[in-house]
């Protein structure tokens, strides 16, 4: 027994520190000296500081900047620990609100959220992800027609040229991946940041 024990114990030792030490080692090297910023969480710093990352949404509540996607995140009620509360974009709880295409509630909330964009005077055709979760609720981008609705509604409040505020959306949109993969967006954050450098006219 002891013949086809030793060689089992050897093997489980040689891959615990193969698989389990020296390639997780390695694979973090090269991360760390071939894509720094992605392998530390692709962080966004202004003045020095972290003020959060391009890949998670924040939420902006303020008429002052660009809103991103509907988040249907929860976390625990502080009042009482045994329910949840509705909190935006909370990165410790992803998670889509599990509403089906057929659910009542979602077309409620869908049909409130449209109807709170007619009254900031949004008319034509409202973009999915102006009104929609998505599957995380932590999407960090917003399509350019949804950040184009909200183009006039950002210029008001900061007493910009709405045109201003457009080359800026238009200067803030990435493209398709090689021209092919994924659909234009716009960086929220991103975006925020670069509005709070412009100044009023």
């Amino acid at each position: 027994m002891l013949i086809h024990l030793r060689p089992a114990i050897v093997m489980m030792a040689l891959f615990t520190l193969l698989l389990g030490i020296l390639y997780p080692l390695a694979i973090t090297g090269i991360a760390q000296v071939a894509l720094p910023g992605q392998a530390n969480g692709s962080l966004i710093t202004s003045n020095g500081t972290v003020i959060g990352s391009s890949l998670i949404g924040q939420n902006f509540a303020s008429e002052r900047y660009f809103q991103g996607r509907p988040s249907a995140t929860s976390g625990t009620d502080p009042n009482d620990a045994s329910k949840t509360v509705a909190q935006p974009y909370n990165a410790s709880n992803s998670s889509g609100s599990n509403l089906g295409p057929t659910s009542k509630a979602l077309a409620d909330r869908v049909a409130a959220s449209v109807e709170d964009l007619r009254k900031q005077g949004v008319t034509g055709a409202v973009p999915a992800d102006a009104v929609t979760t998505s599957g995380s609720g932590l999407d960090p981008d917003i399509s350019p027609a949804d950040a184009a609705l909200q183009i006039q509604r950002v210029a008001k409040a900061r007493n910009l040229p709405e045109a201003d505020v457009k080359a800026l959306v238009d200067s803030q949109t990435s493209g398709r991946l090689l021209g092919l993969i994924g659909e234009p967006r716009v960086n929220v954050l991103a975006l925020n940041l670069a509005l709070d450098a412009m100044k009023p006219k």
